[in-house]
């Protein structure tokens, strides 16, 4: 069944002056209003009017996090905009959060650590309508850092960068289960993740790995084209021609073999078919020579 709905999902600290896990106010070096990618995410609502909804169950400072992504929104226009903090169970089960869900147009999982939503959404209704929703409305779902690795039926919830190379580093579970057939990392290049999502791959051959690298994310498009945005790179990782794969059989804490992952780089404009494992760039204009 194909989606109606599309999935977000982001690299991490997507430009907006403001480091949100943190805290920390500053300016980054991109003017994130005129390019940026919450710009992205409300075009693609059918009226600035469409209510999102911003779910920080992820995150160790919601309030926070929860009025940055709202005052964000506001400057581009979409000002109805609230705060969805689910800090356990019982409050995901509550009738409250689930009218509010079955009432707004988009979702917004913010980053911080992704375990925290699987042990609360995984299994509920909530959960449950989200999916429905995507599959069968014009319905967004965006994550980013967390709340973008959190969206594949496979989940990295832990792995040093350091040991990454070493069999058993790399924690793996289920996740929300919004896409299936891949698995997604974050903040990919600024936290030199490359082993982390080649060891998941090697582990899950028949799943596309996708790094996500910071103030950079994919569109999920039918439920399985990748098309890039923002202003870095998007990694993939395939290995469904891998043929040397020593993970089976080495023991834990040994660097793992891998041949054959092949690997391809997205910039803002490319995609990427999950399902037909194709990619397609964009034409680049050659400028006459002066």
């Amino acid at each position: 069944m194909i989606p109606k709905g599309k999935l977000i999902a982001i690299g991490g600290a997507e430009d907006k002056g403001t480091d949100l896990e943190a805290g920390i106010i500053k300016r980054s070096h991109l003017n994130f209003f005129e390019i940026g990618i919450l710009k992205t995410i409300s075009k693609l609502l059918t009226d600035l009017n469409d209510r999102i909804e911003i779910i920080t169950t992820a995150s160790s400072v919601p309030d926070e996090v929860g009025e940055n992504y709202i005052e964000a929104f506001s400057r581009l226009g979409c000002m109805n905009v609230g705060h969805l903090k689910i800090r356990v169970r019982d409050e995901a089960l509550a009738p409250e959060s689930l009218e509010r869900l079955k009432a707004c147009k988009a979702v917004m999982f913010s980053g911080g650590n992704q375990l925290r939503l699987t042990s609360i959404f995984g299994g509920t209704e909530f959960l449950d309508t989200i999916i429905q929703r995507y599959q069968d409305e014009y319905f967004l779902i965006a994550g980013t850092s967390a709340g973008a690795m959190a969206m594949s039926q496979t989940m990295i919830y832990e792995g040093n960068a350091v040991n990454a190379h070493l069999k058993g580093e790399v924690k793996m579970t289920t996740g929300l289960g919004f896409i299936n057939g891949v698995i997604i990392d974050s903040h990919f290049n600024q936290r030199g993740r490359f082993s982390r999502l080649a060891q998941a791959v090697a582990a899950n051959p028949g799943a596309i790995g996708i790094g996500l690298g910071e103030d950079t994310g994919v569109i999920v498009n039918n439920g399985e084209e990748l098309n890039a945005i923002g202003s870095g790179s998007v990694m993939i990782l395939d290995g469904r021609n891998i043929h040397y794969n020593n993970i089976a059989d080495i023991d834990f804490d040994a660097p793992i073999s891998v041949e054959n992952i092949i690997v391809h780089i997205m910039a803002k404009g490319t995609s990427y078919n999950i399902r037909t494992r194709k990619f397609q760039g964009q034409d680049v204009a050659v400028k006459p020579a002066e």
